[in-house]
């Protein structure tokens, strides 16, 4: 099935998930998510779960924050 995945096509096996969309289309990608560096979002802006099956013409964006953890301004003081 064809999904769109921040503009550009993705073809997946039916049944897909959020996050096997994002592992195929971008490994570093997919890490910040589960980092809680970035969040998915569907056409309307509403955040998805990774678990959450997706359906042909299914159009997710991947949102990367701009703000840094308190771990990584530890590390920028150093």
């Amino acid at each position: 099935m064809r999904i769109f995945l921040n503009a550009l096509p993705l073809d997946l096996a039916p049944g897909a998930t959020v996050r096997e969309a994002i592992e195929a289309h971008d490994a570093a990608m997919a890490d910040q998510v589960a980092a809680g560096r970035a969040r998915v979002t569907d056409a309307r802006g509403i955040d998805l779960p990774l678990d959450a099956p997706l359906a042909a013409g299914s159009i997710l964006r991947v949102l990367v924050s701009a703000r840094r953890t308190s771990a990584e301004d530890a590390d920028a003081d150093a």
